[in-house]
């Protein structure tokens, strides 16, 4: 039987090509028409240190990184006695003989990488050599690397016809020595192309792209892992007429200028990680005080302080909705795909035009440096949604009443304060009970304004169902999709807003007997959330800096079901 599934894992110590040859094997296969997606993790030292990177292709869609591995690349013996157990019965792993040698063992062979690349003039052609082995193992027809190759490296710069033949020569060595070694997993199904433009894309650009087409104006940021990205994307790409972008000092600095953008009319956008977060905070009750619109991006990553700066975790989300002291409610949206990086930023500049009031939109470790071939985004559907501004005469009352008001803009009329402190209908500061009744009341009564319908929903009849969050979406659906097709009778909810919550979602969700939640934090963070709102929620948590794998899924949602049955008949 052809295999439709195929996941390679270049492990090592990093700064020695593993992403590359990850994601130029993902580029490879996704040009000729399959799905791709990858996953990257290393330490977080500016070079070196533990390192992995993986690539999955598919003939379908993919959900999911991946759970045993068909092929194990080691760099090193480090990265091999670390990976080896994660090879799949039947799998292969080819390690870097130049480095360490093993004895046979019916599933290994060893190259010498780093030499052959050297013998063909290059010495950087070791991740083509790797390359070259891989397509043997899968039995890939010879001329897909080729083309790629000529294709990638034809530039019309000087010496582009050496640094091609290098690179064939060295894709044709890889070959040869997996052919020696005697290994074949079998043959990789033959793709099926989408018939549609794609593109090759990692969760912090397919955000970016998001924004721009959103329409934002003002980017202001300070690089934290795994946000870097967002703003280095920003300061190439947001350009032009009333466009400005600047990398500030320190995440405080961050704030407090979108701050100031959002009250001058501007959408206004930063990014940060979980320690930047913190350090807004101030700065985020503010905008939710004075009402003025912003978007907060959270990279999410393992916490807390320094915490995994490179490694995987949902543990932001209360801190999320509650960032401020005080009462604070903040709108959350939370993209679980690349595709929905995109989306999310669209959403959240729009949810804070709409509502005036600072979002936050939340990513993880694991989106950022993904790389996935999508449809290409069609910007030209986005609709920009633009707050209400006031076009009276002066002498308006800015904040009075409990529903939401036309916005003045400075130099325009409806002059207003705006400060932190507690305010009345003009923004000037009171003590008095009464206005803090009043003015608390009017910020939450606003967050019924979006209140959106928008949320995944099937199999909606089964009394037990499972509803994930974030980046852990693609593996749980996984696992759901294979519990269905075992017989497996369970409902599945999905949203990217967090909060507020879609209400027929949660009118839906209250019904149920039980509600299943991965997410990969400690506390539950969303289980708790559900209850606190009446749902029977229970976590399934990791918190190991990694995402979930669709067996082990399987095994605690089957779990977690089967005690419910039993629980239910007793009762």
């Amino acid at each position: 039987m052809r295999n439709k599934d195929f996941i390679v894992r270049f492990a090592g110590e990093g700064g020695g090509g593993l992403v590359t040859s990850a994601e130029l094997l993902a580029q490879v296969t996704a040009q000729v028409g399959y799905h791709v997606k990858t996953f990257v993790t290393f330490p977080s030292q500016i070079m070196g240190g533990p390192t992995f990177a993986q690539a999955r292709i598919s003939t379908d869609p993919v959900l999911s990184y991946g759970d045993e591995l068909d092929v194990l690349v080691a760099f090193d013996r480090e990265a091999y006695d670390t990976h080896q157990e994660e090879v799949r019965d039947g799998g292969v792993i080819v390690y870097n003989s130049g480095d360490f040698n093993l004895e046979e063992d019916g599933k290994s062979f060893g190259m010498p990488i780093d030499d052959l690349a050297k013998s063909t003039g290059n010495a950087r052609a070791a991740n083509m050599v790797l390359l070259g082995a891989i397509s043997h193992l899968v039995n890939m027809p010879e001329h897909y690397l080729p083309e790629f190759v000529t294709k990638r490296f034809t530039r019309g710069r000087p010496g582009d016809e050496e640094i091609i033949k290098a690179n064939i020569m060295a894709l044709s060595l890889g070959r040869e020595e997996a052919k020696k070694s005697g290994f074949s997993l079998g043959d990789l199904e033959d793709p099926n192309p989408p018939g549609v433009d794609q593109i090759m894309i990692k969760g912090n650009d397919a955000l970016s792209i998001g924004a721009i087409a959103a329409g934002v104006e003002l980017f202001v940021g300070y690089p934290i892992s795994p946000a870097t990205t967002i703003l280095q994307y920003m300061e190439r790409n947001l350009i032009g007429p009333g466009k400005f972008v600047y990398q500030a000092s320190s995440e405080i600095e961050s704030i407090n200028a979108i701050v100031g953008g959002g009250y001058a009319g501007k959408r206004s956008m930063t990014s940060t990680a979980g320690p930047g977060f913190s350090l807004m905070s101030e700065g985020i009750g503010m905008a939710w005080m004075a009402e003025i619109p912003v978007v907060v991006v959270d990279v999410q990553r393992g916490g807390p302080a320094t915490g995994l700066p490179t490694k995987v975790e949902q543990s932001d989300l209360l801190a999320a909705i509650h960032p401020a002291h005080g009462d604070v409610s903040l709108p959350v949206i939370a993209a679980g795909t690349v595709q929905e990086c995109y989306e999310a930023a669209i959403i959240a500049l729009n949810w804070a035009e709409r509502y005036q009031g600072p979002v936050v939109l939340l990513s993880d470790h694991g989106l950022s440096e993904q790389v996935q071939n999508l449809p290409k985004f069609d910007i030209g559907k986005v609709i920009p949604e633009r707050r209400k501004i006031y076009q009276g005469q002066n002498g308006y009352e800015r904040y009075a009443g409990s529903e939401l008001s036309p916005m003045p803009i400075p130099g325009g009329p409806g002059s207003y304060v705006a400060n932190a402190s507690e305010h009345d209908g003009m923004g000037d500061t009171t003590h008095l009970p009464s206005r803090h009744i009043e003015m608390t009341e009017r910020r939450f009564s606003k967050l019924k304004l979006l209140e959106d319908d928008n949320y995944e929903s099937e199999n909606t009849e089964s009394p037990v169902a499972v509803m994930t969050w974030g980046g852990s979406k693609g593996a749980t659906r996984e696992a759901f999709n294979a519990l269905m097709s075992q017989g497996q009778s369970i409902g599945w909810y999905y949203t990217m807003q967090l909060n507020p919550l879609p209400p027929k979602l949660l009118e839906a969700l209250r019904s149920k007997e039980l509600v299943i939640v991965p997410e990969l934090n400690y506390l539950g963070q969303f289980s708790s959330i559900l209850r606190s709102k009446g749902v029977n929620a229970k976590s399934i948590t990791q918190y190991n800096g990694k995402p979930f794998k669709v067996s082990d899924l399987i095994n605690w949602i089957t779990d977690l079901v089967k005690s419910h049955d039993e629980e239910f008949i007793k009762a």
